[in-house]
């Protein structure tokens, strides 16, 4: 099953706009509780999230579950230097989801 960031998110704005995904919490807390396995990764100049996650999971668009899981707001304001935690199971990610 494909994993969607905005599967149970409210719409916002008559329902043609998403608000923050809810997803974003439930990862952020599976990680601080250890339901989720990780490695970490310093991000080096020039050095995506996108491609982080096309490597990892070999999706470029599931940059947010990194994203998520590192406490990122925005992907494109990450500096070099920013440590990042790479949830490592697709199949841990949907169990926590429960999708």
């Amino acid at each position: 099953m494909a994993i969607n960031r905005y599967a149970r998110t409210t719409k916002l704005a008559m329902g043609s706009r998403y608000g923050t995904s809810n997803y974003t919490v439930l990862i952020r807390d599976a990680v601080d509780n250890g339901q989720l396995s990780y490695r970490t990764a310093v991000l080096s100049s020039g050095q995506r999230l996108d491609t982080i996650a096309g490597q990892q999971y070999g999706d470029g668009a599931l940059w947010w579950i990194i994203a998520a899981a590192s406490n990122i707001g925005w992907a494109g304001q990450v500096p070099p230097g920013t440590v990042l935690v790479v949830p490592t199971s697709l199949s841990e990610i949907e169990r926590v989801l429960a999708i």
